[in-house]
């Protein structure tokens, strides 16, 4: 996909922004405050209807408006050669999004979502190794989203159930054979679930290996792991047969692909505990580099990266090996810095450039 055109209204500083003629690397600089990371921020809002930031409308919305807008015109191809669509999200204070795709009124969010696949590295993005189990399954689900159809529908018939059964199981007084029927859906989805998760995820694993080898070909006993959340010697059926009692006690349903987790593990250890912390961003950009060349190979098409301050915690070394990643990717990407110099020294080719300088708010494209 390719992002042409972008309209933001009062996102943060961002009162009145209009870029047309995007380029496929993007790098707006300046200095800290000036609003660098709300264009990332806004693109975000278009592609996911919500921020990166914060969970809270009003938080985003510039002090005194009483809602933001984003507009995007997105292209399929990387060079923007297939039919336009455009995307429109508002967000009022409220927390109320309205969505339309072409015009027209988006019934869900994942429909916007699969128009613009979007992948973030920032500093938020250290939660896939140090953070709670929930930041890997939202990564791990992000990509079966984009590469099984039928995921969604699980998912979501997925989540209705659990909450039906733990109501149930709340109760001080429970009917088995209503437990039953909702556990027998929960199976059902759960299982589903777990064969999209463990089929991407048999991709994605040596796919990481593969960049990081690139990346840091120092870190020899590197391995992805996942865990499905029950015992790995039982069907799901199995494994919720033998907690009933426990789930009857604890008023929750306690194992299931709701207890998914997948960690990054270097001789046996976590990284997280092992690892410097400019390692682990190279693991984290590692783990998001494994997505996008999936989806590409995939058949589907290339996500857009947004990159905050890719030289934070990097030396220029490791910054290179990084944007010849993306480079090779041949992926849309957004990214910011302090100094133009920090992006146009590491990048392959400098001359592919589109340079933003923002200033107070304000975006100003700057000749190479």
């Amino acid at each position: 996909m390719s992002l042409t055109q972008l309209n933001i209204h009062a996102v943060r500083n961002l009162r009145e922004v209009k870029l047309a003629g995007l380029g496929r690397v993007n790098v707006f600089y300046g200095a800290n405050g000036s609003g660098k990371t709300s264009v990332l921020e806004a693109i975000h809002l278009l592609g996911m209807a919500r921020s990166f930031r914060s969970t809270s409308a009003r938080t985003l919305i510039t002090h005194g408006q009483e809602s933001c807008t984003v507009f995007g015109s997105v292209h399929a191809g990387s060079k923007g050669e297939g039919a336009a669509v455009g995307l429109g999200i508002q967000r009022q204070l409220t927390g109320e999004a309205n969505i339309k795709i072409g015009g027209s009124p988006a019934k869900a969010v994942s429909e916007l979502i699969e128009q613009l696949p979007l992948l973030v590295i920032n500093a938020d993005s250290f939660d896939l190794l140090n953070g709670p189990p929930r930041s890997r399954r939202q990564y791990l689900d992000w990509g079966v989203f984009h590469v099984e159809h039928a995921f969604l529908s699980q998912w979501q018939r997925f989540q209705r159930c659990i909450k039906q059964r733990n109501n149930l199981l709340r109760r001080d007084k429970i009917a088995d054979v209503e437990v039953a029927s909702w556990t027998r859906d929960l199976i059902a989805s759960g299982t589903a679930i777990d064969r999209f998760r463990q089929a991407y995820f048999q991709q994605l694993a040596p796919c990481f290996k593969t960049i990081m080898a690139s990346l840091v070909p120092e870190l020899k006993n590197l391995e992805l792991r996942y865990r499905q959340g029950w015992d790995k010697h039982q069907s799901y059926e199995e494994a919720l047969n033998n907690s009933y009692s426990a789930d009857c006690d604890r008023g929750y349903t306690h194992v299931g692909p709701q207890r998914a987790d997948m960690r990054v593990t270097v001789d046996g250890y976590s990284a997280a505990d092992t690892l410097s912390r400019g390692q682990q961003k190279l693991l984290v950009c590692g783990l998001k580099l494994a997505q996008g060349r999936l989806m590409a190979d995939n058949g589907r098409e290339k996500c857009v990266y947004l990159v905050d301050d890719l030289p934070s915690e990097l030396d220029k070394l490791h910054s290179e090996l990084v944007a010849k990643e993306l480079e090779a990717m041949g992926a849309q990407v957004f990214i910011t810095c302090v100094n133009r110099q920090d992006i146009e020294s590491v990048w392959p080719n400098p001359a592919e450039l589109a340079m933003f300088h923002v200033e107070h708010g304000s975006i100003a494209p700057v000749a190479g």
